[in-house]
């Protein structure tokens, strides 16, 4: 597709691409390293959840272990695993509304190194805008009409994306965004069945806009659940399996992030890691890259790395969200 910030040469083709997908009802269950290789050097990769919410950690776990390169990658707000894409150089260009590892932690070192000193890129957009440029990709459509950013000075950031445009019908100046339809979207929700229909408890942020306008999806989940199950609660199933590609049962999927209802962030743990980048930001976030991402045998290691009395107190504060 080319680079993610402008449009392809003809939408149309995007469009004849999405029509000719494959969505049958069929079973698409799949290991992490499986739906890794759906990903290749060079693509647009869009990342589900919001800062430290949902954040499909399993998924970029398998893509940084695979050595994957040169990947654009856009978000909502980016948290941590911004850190993480630029530091094992699977991404050299992100795309987002803001880069921090929390509020708490303040703005991303790490990012800071890496932009600054121009070994990547940090494209910053309002978090409106990127609601609004994944909307006009899930409805098929080149770009979308705006005031947004108009009134800001984020709109001389980039300003060679964007056009303006006089309204036929008010006369209105108008901001025109480009569409966003990534290749693939890595989207992490609480449950879904083999086939790949998706239910999402709590926020569900721009995930459903994501997946509708992506070439492919792959879905990490808690869990795996049975379709009877699913259609028992049918009300609950926001991403349906006609635009899933892969579904990868990864428990703990978004850890040391959290997902509503199950678990809640691993304080402690980010924040030694917020630490240890604030001390140094290329040393900490290599050293983290080491001990969690290339050395762990599989999935199951990565978790007893973060220790179960970690694991333990993170599930029991997302329990108590929805139980109390």
């Amino acid at each position: 597709m080319g680079h993610a910030s402008t449009l392809p040469k003809t939408y149309q083709k995007l469009r004849d691409e999405t029509a000719v997908r494959d969505r049958s009802l069929r079973e698409k269950v799949m290991t992490l390293e499986e739906a890794a290789s759906f990903v290749s050097d060079g693509e647009h990769v869009a990342i589900g959840g919001c800062t430290m919410s949902r954040t499909p950690i399993a998924m970029l776990w398998a893509l940084i272990r695979s050595g994957r390169r040169k990947l654009t990658v856009s978000r909502s707000i980016v948290s941590t695993e911004g850190d993480l894409l630029y530091a094992s150089g699977v991404s050299d260009h992100i795309i987002t509304s803001w880069f921090s590892q929390g509020i708490v932690w303040g703005i991303s070192q790490v990012m800071r190194h890496f932009t600054e000193n121009h070994v990547a890129k940090f494209e910053e957009w309002s978090h409106m805008s990127m609601g609004l440029r994944y909307r006009a990709g899930a409805m098929g459509i080149p770009f979308m009409p705006t005031r947004s950013m108009l009134g800001s000075g984020v709109r001389d950031v980039v300003t060679e994306s964007v056009k303006e445009m006089i309204c036929p019908y008010t006369d209105d100046k108008l901001l025109l965004l480009p569409a966003l339809n990534p290749d693939t979207a890595l989207i992490h929700v609480q449950r879904a069945d083999k086939y790949g229909n998706a239910q999402l408890d709590g926020l569900q942020f721009m995930d459903l806009d994501i997946a509708m306008a992506a070439k492919r999806v792959i879905l990490t989940t808690e869990r795996i659940i049975s379709n009877d199950q699913i259609r028992r609660t049918p009300d609950q199933t926001k991403i349906p399996f006609l635009t899933v590609d892969a579904v990868v049962e990864a428990p703990f999927g978004a850890a040391p992030h959290e997902c509503y209802g199950n678990y809640e962030p691993f304080f402690s743990h980010l924040g030694a890691y917020a630490e240890a980048t604030r001390r140094d930001p290329v040393a900490g976030v290599e050293e983290y890259l080491n001990r969690y991402y290339r050395e762990p045998k599989n999935w199951a290691d990565y978790l007893s790395l973060l220790g179960v009395t970690e694991l333990l107190d993170a599930s029991r504060r997302g329990r108590s969200i929805v139980n109390d």
